[in-house]
């Protein structure tokens, strides 16, 4: 069975990366082989992660790309990015903790490569940024009684794909905000290799389809 080829793309300390690292080739995620780990951030730990576990890295950061390149745009960097990570041949591509929204230009060059992206909250419910922060607010006024992670398809809206894994995180009465966020992550780790798998699995499916 060939591997398929996985290109994560990080930003901060890669607690969901490590999750991906620990379960490529177990039965949580066979015949599945990270290629890349690619960061915005230079100081992001998930690089470490990454260089620890022997995966090549890359990085480039926004600010530095256009202040290097006059007159060149946000989405020029997008289509850099998207370059590099087309380097590595990837059959699925997934956002784990990546913190830059991507516009048209990515997608455009990604082709049919499934992109997916982690994000902690349910479908529709507080999409972008901080959203952890603001459910534990929300369920604080009343407004919500759980909140939730979800892993979705990257589409133009932000957090606005299709969902691939979906699961409910309760908010308990009297918890703090640092032991939601911490229960909340650990379904993160979950879902995130639960739905790298499935993609993973579509590719051998679509290639074995033609």
């Amino acid at each position: 069975m060939v591997h398929k080829r996985v290109v994560v793309l990080i930003s901060g300390s890669g607690t969901n990366l490590q999750a991906l690292i620990d379960a490529q080739n177990t039965p949580a995620l066979p015949n599945a082989q990270i290629v890349l780990v690619f960061s915005n951030r230079k100081a992001a730990y998930g690089l470490t992660r990454a260089s620890q576990a022997q995966i090549p890295t890359g990085y480039l950061a926004l600010q530095p790309y256009l202040k290097a390149n006059p007159g060149k745009t946000r989405d020029d960097y997008d289509a850099k990015v998207a370059k590099q990570v087309l380097e590595a041949d990837p059959n699925v591509v997934v956002l784990a903790g990546w913190m830059h929204v991507f516009g048209d230009g990515f997608l455009s060059l990604m082709g049919t490569i499934p992109v997916i992206n982690l994000h902690p909250a349910l479908p529709g419910a507080f999409d972008g940024t901080n959203a952890i922060e603001r459910a534990y607010d929300a369920f604080q006024r009343g407004e919500i009684e759980h909140s939730g992670a979800m892993v979705h398809r990257v589409v133009k809206d932000v957090d606005r794909g299709e969902p691939l894994v979906v699961k409910n995180v309760p908010i308990e009465k009297g918890e703090s905000l640092d032991d939601f966020a911490a229960r909340l992550h650990s379904v993160e780790w979950e879902i995130i290799v639960q739905a790298t798998r499935e993609v993973v699995d579509e590719a051998d499916f679509r290639l074995d389809d033609n």
